[in-house]
This record gives C-alpha cells, structure tokens and sequence, in this order.
C-alpha cells in the first residue's frame, strides 16, 4: 500500500478530486456524443467547452485565494460565487 501521508487527505480533499475526475468524464462523455465547435464571445477569442472550463476552474482559484485574504475562511459563500461565475462563463464567454 503506498504511503499517502505526504497530503491531508480529508473527505473535503477528496471531495474536491472526485468533482474534477466527474467535470473531465463529463466533459469527455459530451465531446464524444455531441461534438463541440468553438464559439466567440465576450472575450473576442474561439472557446471550446474544455477552454470555459480550464476559464471556470482558474477564475474559481482565483476567487477562493482572494476570499481568504480579504474575508475569512468561511469559503462557502465564495463557493457560491464561484458557481455563478463558472455560469457566466459557460454562457457568455
């Protein structure tokens, strides 16, 4: 058995891992029975459905670190914002 001591592995971690591994099955899954093609919006550049994901998951770093400098570590709430931004990329970028 290896030895996984190197990393806090709890139930929030590996929470965390299973909703990427089930984002890129879902997001491979979705380029195997409906074919994507790229799409511009707001940004003026083509995105893919992978290229808004890697747009939603960064943004959502990036929301979380800023939540934890400025407010505290109550990350719910920046979970939530998360979310909302992750639809306004879908949908508009």
């Amino acid at each position: 058995m290896p030895d996984f001591a190197w990393m806090a592995w709890t139930w929030q971690t590996g929470l965390f891992f299973a909703m990427i591994a089930s984002l890129l099955l879902l997001m491979t899954l979705l380029a195997i029975y409906r074919p994507e093609t790229e799409r511009v919006g707001i940004l003026r550049i083509p995105t893919t459905r992978g290229d808004r994901l890697f747009i939603s998951l960064l943004g959502a770093a990036f929301i979380h670190l800023g939540w934890l400098g400025l407010v505290g570590l109550d990350l719910w709430w920046a979970s939530a914002l998360s979310l909302l931004y992750a639809a306004f990329v879908f949908r508009y970028v």
